[in-house]
């Protein structure tokens, strides 16, 4: 199995049960990789910093970027199946998102750093949605998050497969089936 088909994106808005689902998959058996977003969020409120969706959204996309790319790279070591809380394009749907110029070298990252061509998008699900010190978007900014993602990652030439609006179980086995290692 080539690198690019190991590697498994889940993508779309928030509060849509992604972390949910990826924390089904690990305890799966499947290596996965974090969000950044959540974890930058938390770096910079707890220094300070002004890298931040409500702030500075250029800088924290850059964040999101390195961190993006770095979370490639760590995947590249082992075998399997690894799947990613988001990948690099997210970050140029992020910043179209946010009508924030796409600099070059995000362009370059997600031509170079591939993931497997199905890319698991979650849609907008109301009934699960909640924000909370992290997730300050609307429901509207979810759902307009999701078609911004749906968009670059079709763009990109990657093939969208929409999760099911079910319980974490049947995502579960749902993803697991597309991957071939349906139960």
């Amino acid at each position: 199995m080539s690198r690019i088909d190991r590697f498994v994106v889940l993508t779309g808005g928030p509060g849509s049960g992604k972390t949910t689902l990826i924390s089904a998959l690990a305890g799966e058996g499947l290596r996965t990789m974090p969000e950044a977003g959540r974890a930058i969020i938390q770096d910079q409120v707890a220094i300070g910093g002004d890298a931040l969706p409500w702030a500075d959204r250029a800088a924290f996309a850059n964040l999101m970027l390195a961190a993006d790319m770095r979370s490639y790279r760590e995947a590249q070591a082992g075998g399997g199946l690894v799947v990613f809380d988001r990948g690099i394009p997210d970050v140029i749907g992020y910043l179209e998102l946010c009508g924030l110029p796409v600099p070059e070298p995000a362009r370059k990252a997600a031509t170079l750093c591939r993931y497997r061509r199905q890319v698991f998008i979650a849609p907008p699900w109301p009934a699960i949605y909640a924000g909370d010190a992290e997730r300050k978007q609307s429901p509207e900014e979810a759902q307009a998050t999701h078609e911004a993602m749906m968009r670059v990652y079709a763009s990109l030439g990657y093939e969208l497969v929409p999760l099911p609006l079910v319980p974490v179980a049947e995502r579960t086995a749902f993803v697991l089936r597309v991957l071939g290692r349906g139960r």
